[in-house]
């Protein structure tokens, strides 16, 4: 049997293709204003390329999201140094992580909606996290034209366990050089700014008079070229994770995009404390599917989450698995037109 597999999901409005290889969305159709399909999110032509390239493109990322400062962590007043992969610091989970794992992924399908399960195991003390963390994951296709991520997790030990899917999304499947002349809105009134190192400090601030303040659409090119320290130290772009407004833990909308070019719309829906907003900073020019030419801004990132650093940062929502809980997010991408 191949190593890598990949199965495609069709519900007759939206299409998706999902790899084994780091439970990576490597294809993900959806219709423009005049009905027609396109892929929107970048990736590579075969499995193999994801395997040898960084970014994350698609991929599941775990076991803990995002940025850990100083590479260690206390849980329960035991000490875990972690594996050092952002200088000095823990980026999603350290090298090779859930990224590079073989999944197991299966079809399954419900009232409603087709989609794959993905299953994998991490086990005790990889990159220094305590605890085998069994993990299970549902893309789904609905009927109204949502790909909706479901998370679970169970551990054997205290750890930390912070998820989500790094896919950079492009509305204008190709049509357009980058994605700067996509419109935003992002609910929400705080973030926790980040020093030069992207891990936060710690406080907690308002967007307002920032380039952060995406309360309001607008064009994402608006924010990336303002003068702001903000951009300046993100490489030049956004990279921030924003406070969203579900304190008791339901489903609120966190953000809404649209490409003018192709009409194409998504909103997104989580129940997760923060969203990270990442227009590609860090891309360095390559070869994308299709032969296409990723480059810098070539496509963002909606990474709902936990906060950075949390492990670090006491006041910040807790992100401790204990042995006798499941871990649980749901995240929902719903696409439209805008005609």
């Amino acid at each position: 049997m191949a190593k890598y597999q990949t199965i495609t999901i069709d519900n007759g409005g939206l299409k998706m293709e999902v790899c084994n290889l780091g439970g990576t969305i490597t294809k993900l159709f959806a219709p423009d204003a005049k009905g027609v399909l396109g892929d929107i999110v970048l990736g590579y032509d075969s499995p193999a390329e994801y395997a040898k390239r960084d970014g994350y493109f698609g991929a599941l990322i775990g076991r803990y999201c995002n940025r850990i400062g100083g590479a260690k962590c206390s849980i329960d007043g035991k000490k875990y140094k972690l594996d050092v992969n952002d200088g000095a610091n823990t980026l999603h989970g350290g090298k090779n992580s859930f990224e590079s794992a073989i999944w197991d992924m299966r079809l399954c399908e419900g009232d409603g909606w087709k989609g794959v399960n993905l299953h994998y195991i991490s086990p005790d003390m990889h990159n220094g996290f305590p605890g085998n963390l069994e993990v299970s994951v549902f893309y789904k296709l609905t009927d109204n034209a949502e790909l909706v991520l479901e998370y679970f997790a169970t551990t054997d030990k205290p750890t930390v366990c912070a998820l989500t899917n790094h896919t950079y999304f492009d509305l204008s499947a190709g049509a357009s050089e980058n994605i700067l002349d996509h419109y935003i809105k992002i609910n929400a009134d705080f973030f926790t700014p980040p020093n030069d190192k992207l891990i936060p400090t710690g406080e907690i601030s308002s967007v307002k008079g920032t380039p952060l303040d995406l309360r309001k659409f607008r064009k994402i090119r608006d924010g990336v070229e303002a003068e702001s320290k903000l951009i300046v130290d993100a490489n030049g772009g956004y990279d921030h994770n924003y406070v969203l407004k579900n304190s008791d833990g339901e489903i609120v909308q966190a953000a809404v995009v649209h490409d003018p070019v192709s009409g194409r719309s998504m909103e997104v829906l989580t129940n997760e404390p923060g969203m990270q907003f990442y227009t590609g900073n860090f891309i360095t020019k390559r070869k994308g599917k299709d032969g296409r030419i990723y480059d810098r801004h070539s496509g963002f990132c909606l990474e709902t989450q936990h906060w950075p650093d949390s492990p670090n940062q006491p006041h910040f929502p807790s992100t401790i698995l204990y042995p006798d809980e499941t871990y649980s997010s749901a995240t929902i991408y719903r696409f439209g037109a805008l005609r």
